[in-house]
């Protein structure tokens, strides 16, 4: 009988371990392996070793500035809503391939929820910095009901959900702000 891998400890970094595909270790090899992966990690902002969900929004900075660029308001809309709906598929997809339902490394959710924060947010670096700074709060506080469903629906759908809810948290914040400070 031969050896193997998982008995040994004769893993390889980066090698898969079980018939099941899943990495020993998280990086670009499987970043690369299925487009799911690419998309789900946020072309790989998601792969950072120190606040990968902050990278992942970050991104959405230059993602939206093309599509303002390039796109209708509308269109920009209808962008962001089949983004939603690809990261479903890749984020579920991922989060099988590495066993867990939503590692940090999935960062999809937040690039579009914030692109939808920002298609909402009014146009200035102030107003972009306090956007980002609240929907990053609420990711990461997670106050009633985001929570809840962050800890409930582990699927691509829960995973894509609970950022969506923590943009309509900051956007209910920005409006107020909005109201305050800019009449």
């Amino acid at each position: 009988m031969r050896p193997t891998a998982a008995c040994c400890n004769l893993s390889v970094p980066g090698a898969l371990t079980t018939l099941t595909e899943r990495p020993t270790r998280l990086g670009i090899r499987f970043m690369l392996r299925h487009p799911a992966h690419f998309i789900a990690l946020g072309a790989g902002s998601g792969l950072m070793r120190v606040a990968p969900g902050t990278a992942g929004t970050l991104v959405a900075f230059p993602l939206y500035a093309l599509l303002a660029l390039y796109c209708t308001p509308l269109q920009q809309l209808v962008l962001i809503t089949l983004g939603f709906l690809l990261g479903i598929w890749a984020c579920a997809r991922t989060g099988d391939a590495l066993g867990v339902a939503d590692p940090g490394a999935i960062v999809w959710d937040e690039i579009v929820a914030f692109m939808l924060v920002l298609f909402f947010t009014p146009a200035g670096y102030l107003w972009h910095a306090l956007a980002f700074g609240l929907f990053r709060l609420f990711d990461i506080v997670k106050p009633p009901p985001i929570g809840y469903f962050d800890r409930r629906w582990k699927s691509g759908f829960g995973v894509m959900f609970d950022d969506l809810l923590a943009a309509f948290y900051a956007l209910i914040v920005l409006a107020v702000a909005k109201v305050f400070f800019a009449g």
